[in-house]
């Protein structure tokens, strides 16, 4: 587990306070910045510039708001960064949606190194 660019900024969106807090742990620890965000109105609320990111981690399950829904609001925003959806057991019209949207799908439980090794792969 090769050591970061600090530079390296992650956008992380979900509402599981415990899974939000680890998986912010996790990353800090690789060198990342995280902007951890518990839902998608916490994130529509911010400027365009505050949300610049080198990838988001979006949770598909959001209060309010599904994760595919948030994305395609930034994408309306011009906010481009690469995107990575976290959800448990994905039915088939939440995959046509991501493959639709250009964005990766990682399964819950993230109880593996996948998640990260997506992360590196695309923040290089």
């Amino acid at each position: 587990m090769g050591q970061v660019n600090r530079s390296r900024n992650l956008l992380l969106v979900e509402d599981d306070v415990s899974l939000r807090s680890a998986l912010t742990f996790a990353f800090e620890a690789d060198g990342y910045r995280v902007q951890p965000y518990a839902d998608a109105w916490e994130v529509l609320e911010e400027t365009t510039d505050a949300l610049a990111a080198d990838c988001m981690i979006v949770d598909y399950r959001l209060p309010r708001m599904d994760g595919l829904a948030l994305l395609a609001a930034l994408r309306r925003r011009s906010i481009t960064s690469p995107a990575i959806l976290i959800t448990s057991h994905p039915d088939e019209r939440c995959r046509r949606r991501a493959l639709a949207a250009e964005v990766e799908i990682v399964e819950k439980p993230l109880v593996s190194d996948e998640l990260r090794r997506r992360v590196r792969q695309i923040t290089g």
